[in-house]
Parts: structure tokens; sequence; C-alpha cells
């Protein structure tokens, strides 16, 4: 049976001890519901100070089951963020970190939330890779570690078995990609089908993709790709888009193309694609109706546009991927 730890400290942020806790538990009872005792994980919430007894941010008190030296191996660790400024955490958790060192060393998967990367690179942890923190504390991060390499516009980093999240958002994206890893894919669907509003993207290619274009700290641009996200069928003018957001059209481009390094036409059309694609390899709908579904009332359009992006056209990229589908499917019979 897999081992999770998830630790919490004095002045932790509690969505970051609840989050991997609730999701986690959800997804055993879900292993539990469908007889799939072999995928339970054992999850431990652990005190990382001499005490037991936690007072979280906001006066929330929470009783641990164990303290850290009563745990000699763990498959997975959450490190928690704090409120406010992290150093004085710091401080105070010497022997956590020295206890985080010998479990990654051991070959534990560590996962910090938010500041919780504060604790990792004290521990030295993350000399030499790439991370990420809350974006209130990135200059202070890389003055006090500048042999860290700190990713500003990305929400979620991994090297080295060593995952670090930015946001308390992505802490419940990065919980998706653990859960699958743990459980599988099934129960991963179910667990966002009850935990997030939107259909479950792929992890390795949206969270921990070197490109960063979709992830910052521009929260106005954040709230225009949310909306291009949940309306990319609709007829959309870039001036009526601005203007929805209070931002003139010159604003508009120079923001969106400072946060992602593309303009919001190309990301809509990025966007409209990457459905289309979806589409062309789970349905039979025509041409005409896919490009029709995405936006595009032109379907000549809509056909030059996909070749000009993947260098293959819709019909010949439906081709393309059914029959990976047709190969991979058969090779699992044959595997069973």
């Amino acid at each position: 049976m897999k081992q999770v730890t998830i630790i919490a400290v004095p002045r932790a942020l509690g969505s970051t001890i609840t989050i991997p806790l609730e999701m986690l538990s959800a997804a055993n009872d879900v292993a539990r519901a469908r007889k799939q005792r072999e995928k339970l994980v054992k999850i431990e919430l652990v005190s990382g100070i001499s005490d037991k007894s936690i007072r979280l941010s906001g006066g929330l008190n929470i009783q641990c089951e164990k303290e850290l030296s009563d745990i000699t191996h763990s498959d997975l660790i959450f490190v928690p963020g704090v409120w406010g400024n992290p150093r004085a955490s710091v401080k105070q958790l010497t022997a956590m970190q020295q206890w985080l060192k010998t479990q990654h060393q051991n070959g534990s998967i560590i996962c910090s939330t938010v500041t919780g990367s504060f604790l990792l690179a004290e521990a030295g942890l993350l000399d030499g890779k790439v991370a990420t923190t809350h974006w209130r504390f990135f200059d202070e991060f890389q003055r006090q570690y500048p042999r860290v390499k700190l990713q500003r516009k990305r929400f979620i980093t991994s090297a080295d078995n060593l995952f670090c999240t930015g946001s308390v958002n992505a802490v419940r994206d990065i919980m998706l990609h653990f859960v699958q890893q743990l459980y599988g894919e099934s129960i991963a669907n179910e667990i966002s089908r009850q935990f997030t509003h939107e259909l479950k993207r792929s992890y390795e290619s949206l969270l921990l993709s070197k490109d960063q274009n979709r992830s910052h700290h521009d929260e106005d641009i954040i709230k225009v790709q949310e909306w291009l996200y949940d309306n990319f069928q609709r007829q959309i003018q870039i001036a009526e888009l601005a203007s929805r957001f209070q931002l003139s059209v010159r604003s508009l481009n120079r923001r969106f193309k400072l946060a992602t390094n593309t303009t919001p036409l190309q990301y809509l059309q990025a966007l409209r694609i990457d459905h289309a694609k979806e589409l062309l390899k789970q349905s039979n709908l025509a041409i005409s109706e896919v490009a029709d579904m995405v936006g595009y009332q032109d379907a000549s359009y809509f056909t030059g546009l996909f070749k000009k992006l993947n260098k293959v056209t819709p019909n010949e990229y439906r081709g393309l991927v059914r029959n990976k589908l047709f190969l991979a499917e058969n090779t699992q019979q044959l595997i069973q």
C-alpha cells in the first residue's frame, strides 16, 4: 500500500493541507465503492513540529496522528504553505528540513504548496532545479536562493521528484495528477468531476509543459483566458472582448502578449483547434460540423487554419489518430 504524508505546521494555510487530504480521501472512497481495495492509499496527517496539536492560520486547530520522527518511509509528501512571510517558519523548522532531505534521498516524491517551496529551497533540495512559489514572494525567494531556477510564469514545476505549486488553485490541479498516478485514470476522472468545474486537461501538456504561455500572474488576462475557454464556440471580436474586460484593444493585445507570449486571436485559434482535435478523434462528425462546433462557419477556412497549425488536414489528422487508437487497442488485447 502506498504511503502519503501530509504535513501540518503552525500558521499553515488550511487549504494547502485540506485539499490534498480531501481529494485523496475521496479517491479512497471511490476505490472502496468500486471494490478496488488494491488501489487504497494510506494517508497520514503528520505534525512538522514536536507537538501533534497544530494551530493553523485563521485560528483553526487540528490534531495530527503522528510526528515526523514516527515516519520512516513515505511515497508522497505534501509540504504546506504558510500565511505571511515564510522566513519565520523556515527558521523554526530546521528539523523538518533535514527530514525532507532524508526522505527525498530515500526516493520520496515531495510536493510543496505555495510558500512551502521556501522549506525545500532552505534544505538545498532545489539547488540547480526549477521551482516556483507564491508571486508575492518571488523577489525574496530569488534573493534568498539564487541557485534555484525560479519560474515566475509557471504555477507548477517539477524536477527530480520535487514539485512546487505557486497558487492554491494549482494545488487542486497537481492533485488530479497525483490521483491519476496513484489510482488510475478512471478514479481520477471521477475526482475531477467532483472537485473541479472544468474537464480535466492533460497534466503533462498543460501544467508542466516547458511552454509557459498558459501560466502567469496577470489576473485580468487570466480572466480573459478563462472566458475564452468557456466561450470559444461563439463568434468573438477582439474589440468586443477588450470592452467586456474594460480594456482598450491595444492594452489587451499588449498585456496578453506579455503574459502568454501569444496574441488573443492566436490563443483563441489554439483553443478551437485543440477542441476540434478531440472531436475529430472521438466523433464521426463531418468536417463542416466540427468547424461549426468550434466557432468557424467557413469549413474551408477552418481546414486551412488546421493544416497551417498541424501540417495535416482535419481528415488526415482523423485518420492518423484513429489508426493509433486502433493499434493501441489491438496491442492491449494481445497483452491481455
